[in-house]
């Protein structure tokens, strides 16, 4: 069992955490809506794109349910990042009534 902390997105919609939202959906995926403030890297990529990211600087991981979110943040975690998976991931954020852009 992955010990990835879940946020709700009640959670990352009502703090204002200093951490980088990444979005590992498709391209696709991403022009239907997006968190404000993420960054996109796809789910395929984050492995070899790891060193876009700022290691000192948390990430909250986001996808469509927060099933290949959890598979990335396992990974950023792995590699030493402070990482959090949004539970539910983005149906989950617009089912409880939070925007995308």
């Amino acid at each position: 069992m992955s010990s990835v902390y879940q946020m709700t997105p009640t959670l990352l919609a009502a703090n204002p955490i200093r951490a980088r939202v990444l979005d590992v959906r498709e391209p696709d995926e991403v022009a239907d809506g997006t968190i404000a403030g993420s960054i996109t890297i796809p789910l395929p990529e984050l492995a070899a794109r790891i060193v876009e990211l700022d290691p000192t600087i948390p990430i909250v991981t986001v996808c469509r349910s927060g099933k290949r979110s959890q598979e990335a943040a396992e990974l950023l975690q792995a590699a030493g990042f402070t990482v959090a998976n949004l539970d539910g991931g983005i149906d989950r954020w617009t089912a409880e009534g939070h925007t995308t852009l």
